[in-house]
């Protein structure tokens, strides 16, 4: 989660949103953290990939879902998820005519040879998008209650005016004429597909907002989406030099976050390391390279401290040639930074000391805003574990779930 920044609260019992490869659960603990009561599951069968609370009303939850009926779409709940309404007109493309392009091709279609070696035009599978699944949810800015943003899987914003009913694609973007060639080319294999996330919000402009592409790089908007500018320099790329890197959009964030104390700073977790950038500086810096040696910066998700802008947690995975993405020697471990990426300390006691090879996804770590912060994180193996003294004691509080895709704090 974070990915993402806490979810602003109260203080009070805190819940986790949990979405799964087969439904949606709410894990909710008494005041202290001590106990743990798990209702669910919601929509049962269905592939929800994020379940998230409107921190304006503390009323509204939003819920992404690929159901086998309905296809991809959004539900609504305004009593704290005991029941849902799907949205009256859910995120999706616009039809494109038959033999119609949505965009111009990407600089990587365009490069590829023409002797059939490459047996696809990359671009050419996306004219005409289509919706695969809305991969994240966002609330809007303060001063406009009923605003929310979505993104989609392949890479599009959708706007909602009306509390998540009904939705809107952003032009500006989804039918930008760049759209392919922010989006990378023919390398992009991100499991699951491409896909937007990390859709934030600055909390002193409604206007200034930031996404983050698998593939496609981070982008930021000055004028609430109508123009886009990339922000990538300083990242390493995948699958170039690092003398091109700066030049190409195609990069890989994993999950960007947006620190809520200090708005102009932003963590990332990337295909390539983890990295920092203190606006208006526009240059990532790779922090992650102060980790271990033996361990490394390469993973899914990061998570920040809800008041201290130099506490950080990732959860490093094995990022080796053939990427297996699972907890380094089958040890997994949280890694917190207290002192914004200069130094990293090891968080593993109560974890399994051997043989749990752990994949966290990047929507899934989150932090709570009590006095003692709580760092919670779901694996794909269905557990949910959780640091509530900021992650110095592990302690599993639920188990045998379906693969955890998302975990979100709230209070319902």
């Amino acid at each position: 989660m974070a990915k993402k920044a806490p979810c602003s609260s109260s203080g009070g019992s805190p819940s986790l949103l949990i979405g799964t490869k087969k439904g949606g659960f709410i894990l909710r603990g008494d005041n202290a953290r001590r106990s743990w009561k798990l209702t669910g599951p919601i929509m049962l069968g269905s592939t929800v990939h994020h379940m998230v609370q409107d921190p304006r009303d503390r009323k509204t939850l939003l819920m992404s879902a690929v159901t086998g009926h309905l296809g991809p779409t959004v539900f609504r709940s305004v009593d704290g998820g005991k029941t849902w309404k799907e949205a009256a007109k859910p995120p999706a493309f616009k039809k494109v005519a038959s033999g119609e392009r949505a965009t111009e091709p990407c600089g990587a279609c365009l490069a590829q040879p023409k002797d059939g070696s490459i047996d696809h035009q990359w671009w050419c599978r996306f004219a005409g998008h289509v919706v695969k699944h809305t991969f994240w949810l966002t609330p809007g800015h303060s001063s406009e209650p009923d605003v929310w943003y979505a993104g989609t899987s392949p890479q599009g914003i959708f706007r909602s005016q009306d509390g998540g009913v009904t939705w809107e694609g952003l032009p500006s973007f989804n039918d930008n004429p760049s759209w392919g060639r922010w989006n990378g080319g023919a390398q992009d294999g991100t499991p699951n597909g491409p896909m937007m996330h990390s859709i934030i919000i600055d909390p002193r402009d409604k206007r200034h907002m930031y996404i983050g592409m698998s593939s496609g790089g981070v982008h930021e908007t000055k004028d609430q989406g109508k123009t886009w500018s990339p922000l990538i320099k300083g990242m390493k790329h995948a699958f170039l030099p690092d003398d091109k890197a700066d030049d190409a959009p195609s990069h890989d964030p994993h999950c960007v976050v947006l620190h809520p104390a200090k708005p102009d700073r932003l963590y990332m977790q990337a295909h390539t390391g983890i990295y920092k950038l203190d606006r208006p500086a526009d240059r990532w810096e790779r922090i992650g390279l102060k980790m271990p040696k033996a361990v490394g910066d390469i993973g899914f998700p990061i998570a920040v401290h809800p008041r201290d802008p130099d506490t950080a947690w990732g959860f490093p995975m094995d990022g080796t040639s053939v990427w297996p993405r699972t907890s380094p020697d089958g040890k997994p471990a949280v890694y917190m930074t207290s002192n914004a990426g200069k130094t990293w300390k090891r968080q593993d006691s109560g974890l399994p000391r051997e043989k749990a090879w752990w994949t966290v996804f990047r929507q899934a770590m989150a932090t709570d805003v009590k006095s003692s912060v709580g760092v919670y994180f779901g694996t794909t193996t269905g557990e949910v574990w959780a640091g509530v003294n900021e992650g110095k004691a592990w302690k599993c509080i639920a188990r045998n779930l379906p693969q955890v895709y998302a975990i979100e704090t709230a209070e319902v």
